[in-house]
């Protein structure tokens, strides 16, 4: 079987799929719009587990699923214009002394094929912004000036 050959997925696309191809999407933004990103990171799901001993029973610990923890959703990109709706929206949130109140919103993240048609999906429901970080300037290297959004969220679930 060739190379090309055993990239071929049931999906239509090719296996494994590009890891470099992907795009997010804001709810209430136009499609395009604040979906270019360098860099995702942080979908993970992991179960808290209880250690619980058995009475009598020396062998073996039970553990007992508890909860699940999610990690933080990061994205990476190019530092993006103010008139931006995600950078509107962040400084909201941000810069805004917690004055009005915090308006979540829902991120879909979707990994694309050759074809720019989703091949995986994951939805972070109730996601807002903790963290803004401007990376580092550096005069000594010829580097786009990157910003790093950290966002808090409810819960995500894999959509496609």
């Amino acid at each position: 079987m060739s190379a090309a050959a055993s990239r071929v997925s049931t999906e239509g696309g090719l296996y494994p799929p590009s890891a470099f191809y992907f795009k997010v999407v804001f709810e209430g933004s136009s499609d395009g719009v604040d979906s270019s990103f360098q860099d995702v990171s942080g979908i993970s799901s992991e179960m808290s587990t209880e250690d619980v001993s058995e009475g009598g029973e020396n062998r073996f610990v039970h553990k007992l699923p508890t909860a699940i923890k999610q990690s933080n959703l990061e994205l990476k990109r190019g530092i993006a214009s103010s008139a931006s709706p995600l950078v509107v929206w962040c400084r909201e949130i941000m810069e805004g002394d917690f004055i009005n109140a915090i308006v979540p919103r829902t991120i879909n993240v979707y990994l694309l094929n050759e074809n720019a048609e989703p091949i995986r999906g994951w939805t972070f429901a109730n996601a807002f912004p903790i963290k803004w970080e401007v990376e580092a300037f550096n005069a000594t290297k010829n580097e786009v000036a990157i910003e790093k959004i950290v966002f808090s969220y409810t819960y995500s679930k894999r959509i496609v």
